[in-house]
């Protein structure tokens, strides 16, 4: 069940499923994108390189964090609007194969002072992969609905 803003807490940590990076995922991204870079796209190529094989786009990452989230069902019903990301950083390359899970941390929640029905709640995330190297890292914030009065 979605949670309201008022029902969350700095610190609080959460944990979501995994998923394996598939050869489709990488090709049906670069495809909706237009991104068809060899890092991700030329196997031969990337077997002589500092990797050794293929890498996921960074962009990619992005997304599944996001999409690890809904996993959760925190913010389904209660979430308004992504508003930022904010200190993204890519620390470690995301292989075809490897497989990623979330790990979010409630960073602050910011009630708004114009509208009493809503505010943010900044999440900070790690994207692991199956070894525990945080591979992503960074904030997003989302505008999320107040619990409204009388429940």
């Amino acid at each position: 069940m979605s949670k309201y803003l008022d029902e969350y807490q700095v610190g609080e940590k959460y944990v979501t499923s995994a998923r394996t990076v598939t050869e489709a995922d990488v090709v049906n991204f670069a495809c909706t994108t237009g991104d068809m870079h060899p890092n991700h796209t030329d196997a031969a190529r990337m077997a002589k390189s500092q990797f050794g094989k293929r890498i996921a786009h960074g962009l990619l990452g992005i997304a599944w964090a996001h999409g690890l989230l809904y996993r959760l069902d925190l913010i389904t019903d209660s979430a308004i609007a992504f508003l930022e990301i904010e200190d993204w950083k890519f620390k470690a390359p995301i292989f075809f194969g490897d497989t990623l899970h979330a790990e979010i941390t409630v960073q602050e929640i910011i009630f708004s002072k114009s509208k009493q029905d809503r505010g943010i709640l900044k999440l900070h995330f790690d994207l692991k992969n199956q070894d525990g190297v945080v591979c992503q890292s960074g904030v997003k914030s989302i505008m999320m609905k107040r619990k409204p009065d009388g429940e």
